[in-house]
């Protein structure tokens, strides 16, 4: 398309498009770079943007009006492929702006492809497959379970009650924590802490913080700095949930040490690693055909992250894990195009779980307070390694991407 035809319906794409991939949770430095191609593309070079976790604002020009575009909820993986797939048959051809315009409209109307009855029991199964890999006793999986069904049931009806929303995170942590350590005073189960940790993971703001870690250091301080402030606000209002827990319970120190209960063997890793992909796949409608390719990036962030913990520290698996993360996603998407890098990227946080760490950290810190600096330090550390590792694979990645420049059309 030249330049200068049909302004407005350029202007209204970015500002879809550009919406649609805020969305997707995906950092705002690569948001800006990609909307740069797409406005190349449609004959506007000059394009300037500024991209917000919760809104973009641009013009097709310098000195031009400005649009400002406000971002109203998430999208699901499925969605996030489809917004992937329509910037870049945009970007380098095959889609008519007008067309793009039209499935964008589609896409927040579209409907679930997975009936209610597999995608309810999602969470559970999310819940138990980071159950076998943090916590593998039959008395842990059966507890983290139950506490799944409930948490399931606390999100289900927080998406109604506004109030529930908000102290989400502390009411999960609250009645999980009581759950599982009463039932460990009763001598139900071990290792109370770490039974804890899965059916809290998947609510935990892992990704929004190393996120915004990323972001920081790419040089965007606005965005990185806000996801990165949000993230720990949230997770302490986890914290505030199971410290309240353990001071109405009176939990002795020795239960909130980090104890590992290992009756199943090296058969939990994998089926647990089954578990999260199908789960996920479930939860964000990801299309069956991609599910394998979901699980294959799970295995390859597991296994650098476990390398990373037998050479090192949890900081060093980190690192490692979220380099082979982004690799792996990166890789499947220039050699199978319609396979959105960030639909394969983002379950892999569900596995790494930095805040997990983190509240792990804090919990400890109950029982044990002169460590509170030594404890927030590692915390910190991870987080920051794991930012480090994305940093570090997105750019070999990019580099990939200019070597091996995948068909659109493929």
């Amino acid at each position: 398309m030249p330049r200068g035809a049909d302004e407005r319906a350029v202007r209204l794409l970015v500002a879809q498009l550009g919406a649609a991939m805020v969305g997707t949770g995906q950092p705002v430095h690569e948001i800006e770079q990609e909307l740069r191609e797409v406005a190349r593309r449609c004959g506007y070079p000059d394009l300037q943007v500024g991209a917000a976790p919760t809104s973009l604002t641009f013009s097709l020009s310098g000195g031009s009006g400005s649009t400002f575009q406000r971002v109203t909820g998430g999208l699901s993986l499925d969605q996030a492929a489809d917004v992937r797939r329509i910037r870049h048959l945009v970007a380098f051809g095959g889609l008519d702006v007008h067309d793009a315009l039209e499935e964008l409209a589609a896409l927040r109307k579209r409907r679930d492809p997975y009936p209610s009855w597999l995608t309810q029991p999602a969470y559970v199964m999310v819940c138990l497959g980071i159950a076998l890999i943090l916590q593998p006793g039959w008395a842990n999986l059966a507890v983290v379970g139950g506490c799944g069904v409930m948490v399931a049931g606390l999100l289900a009806l927080s998406r109604r009650v506004h109030a529930l929303g908000t102290l989400l995170p502390t009411v999960a942590a609250f009645v999980v924590t009581v759950v599982v350590f009463g039932l460990a005073d009763a001598g139900v189960l071990e290792g109370p802490l770490r039974t804890v940790l899965p059916p809290l993971a998947a609510l935990l703001p892992g990704a929004l913080i190393v996120t915004g870690m990323s972001e920081l250091a790419a040089g965007h301080m606005q965005a990185g700095a806000s996801r990165l402030v949000y993230g720990m606000v949230q997770l302490g209002l986890f914290a505030l949930g199971l410290i309240a827990a353990t001071t109405v319970l009176r939990v002795p120190d020795a239960q909130l040490e980090n104890v590992r209960v290992d009756e199943l063997g090296w058969v939990a890793a994998p089926v647990g690693l089954v578990l999260i992909a199908v789960g996920i796949s479930l939860m964000e409608n990801v299309p069956i055909p991609t599910a394998p390719w979901v699980l294959m990036v799970l295995v390859l962030a597991f296994a650098a992250q476990s390398a990373g913990h037998l050479l090192g520290s949890a900081a060093l698996g980190g690192f490692l894990g979220a380099v082979a993360a982004s690799l792996g996603a990166t890789a499947v998407e220039l050699f199978r195009p319609r396979l959105a890098r960030l639909v394969l990227f983002l379950p892999a946080f569900w596995l790494l779980v930095p805040g997990s760490l983190g509240l792990m950290g804090v919990s400890q810190l109950v029982a044990q307070r002169p460590d509170v600096l030594a404890a927030g330090v590692a915390v910190a550390g991870v987080v920051c390694a794991i930012a480090l590792g994305l940093l570090v694979g997105s750019a070999i990645g990019e580099a990939l991407r200019h070597r091996v420049r995948p068909d659109p059309l493929a």
